[in-house]
């Protein structure tokens, strides 16, 4: 069966161990399926994050050995590729919110979120995507190339009920929730440090970030400039098809099942950070999911050895610090903050990858702050689940679990969120904006002496 993924890192799985059921069909990723053993963690509601659409449902079929169990059935009885077009598997994956969260917590580590970018992008073989999905996954591409009248369009929709009705009817964004505006300006022209004391260091803006929350950006620039190192924001290649397009992860594609595309967004970071793989330069991110993408997920995209040497240089902005400051004795001078105590919302991709102790880790140098991280589920948004017009009350559901109570439990808390779609989430339930790490350090810092 042609696959649109690398699955070979499966090849040897099934050789001795206990678990058994792989599908006739399907090859290496039919292996990956059938990693399952059927522990039923997924169908668990305590602490964790798996599985947020059986835990808002209560039923099975909404858990991940459930979709596994489809998954093993159309690939027996399906022929090739054309298993892809059983009923079953879209009902099935219809509320998996790619939320990696079973990568981690499952005792057989099945990967459904790369599970269900495969189906996605072999039922766009047999059934063309959708506009919607079309828009969605391609947002980095529309937001560089028409960002003011995306801008303006998107104002209109949120302000203008009739017209969010008709988009609604149109394409399937629901109406009930105000689409994430771009910003007015783009992320400021910083000066990039020629020398620090503490070494190089590149910044990687990602789609989110560089379209509309450029504030974020600058924040992490000052941090990583005030702990004394040298740092430059990761541009294309000179040899890129389109060296004035911001880098992207593909993260947005992958989740759409558009593969090819993230392969090509791939390949343009690859190009890009050749030098810096080469000097092992640290390769800094601010959006979870993003960083935490070039992470994992470009080795199932089969472009060669090079993706693990990357890999070893990329870290989320907490992450950089929490190292330097536990290896190469980075001390920090921070201030009090007028807020002593915050709220922290950890993004799903942080609790899968162990980021969240870093997290800790920096906002515990902060003189006198304390803090508590919620213990939550997906935040229900994951992207563009929550603005699809028929997963809109689930979406909510999720929220409502543990984190929209634990936001109105403290309402004189600060929030924190690292991830874009959880603080548009906070901010739709609650009313209340959550921010990220870098603008709560940034606001911690010691002005620096005259001239510094």
């Amino acid at each position: 069966m042609k696959t649109f993924l690398d699955w070979s890192a499966y090849d040897t799985y099934g050789i001795g161990d206990a678990y058994s059921g792989i599908p006739a069909t399907g090859g290496n990723y039919a292996k990956a399926v059938a990693v399952c053993m059927h522990s039923r963690d997924c169908q668990k509601t305590a602490k964790g994050v798996m599985c947020p659409s059986f835990r808002v449902t209560g039923e099975a079929k909404h858990s991940t050995e459930a979709r596994v169990a489809a998954f093993k059935a159309a690939l027996n009885e399906g022929s090739d590729a054309r298993a892809f077009a059983d009923p079953r598997l879209d009902e099935a994956m219809d509320l998996c919110v790619s939320c990696k969260a079973c990568k981690k917590e499952c005792p057989s580590a099945v990967d459904m979120t790369l599970i269900k970018t495969e189906y996605l992008a072999q039922r766009h073989e047999i059934r063309p995507p959708s506009l919607r999905l079309r828009l969605f996954g391609a947002a980095p591409e529309w937001l560089s190339r028409y960002k003011t009248p995306l801008r303006l369009a998107i104002k209109a929709h949120n302000r203008l009920p009739a017209l969010a009705k008709f988009v609604e009817r149109w394409i399937g964004v629901t109406a009930r929730r105000p689409l994430p505006e771009p910003a007015a300006k783009p992320l400021a022209a910083m000066t990039e440090s020629a020398t620090g004391e503490r070494g190089a260091v590149v910044l990687f803006v990602d789609t989110f970030c560089q379209h509309f929350e450029p504030e974020i950006a600058e924040a992490a620039i000052a941090v990583l400039q005030h702990a004394g190192y040298a740092v430059r924001v990761a541009r294309p290649a000179p040899t890129d098809a389109e060296p004035d397009r911001p880098l992207c992860c593909g993260r947005t594609y992958l989740t759409t099942g558009l593969v090819e595309k993230a392969r090509r967004e791939a390949k343009r970071v690859l190009a890009a950070f050749q030098d810096e793989i080469a000097a092992k330069t640290p390769i800094i991110g601010l959006e979870p999911s993003c960083l935490l993408s070039l992470r994992d997920e470009l080795y199932s995209l089969g472009l060669g050895p090079q993706v693990g040497d990357l890999g070893k240089q990329l870290y989320l902005l907490e992450e950089f610090l929490a190292r330097e400051h536990q290896n190469n004795g980075l001390r920090m001078k921070l201030k009090a903050l007028e807020a002593q105590r915050a709220l922290v919302h950890g993004h799903c991709h942080q609790k899968a990858f162990g980021a969240m102790k870093a997290m800790r880790k920096v906002l515990g140098w902060i003189p006198g702050f304390s803090f508590e991280i919620v213990d939550s589920s997906c935040c229900g948004m994951a992207g563009s689940f929550g603005l699809e017009a028929e997963h809109y009350e689930t979406s909510m559901r999720m929220a409502e679990l543990s984190l929209l109570p634990a936001v109105r439990a403290a309402p004189e808390a600060p929030l924190i969120a690292n991830g874009f779609s959880c603080r548009h989430q906070i901010a739709h339930g609650s009313g209340r904006q959550a921010r990220h790490v870098a603008l709560v350090l940034r606001d911690a810092l010691e002005a620096l002496p005259s001239g510094g």
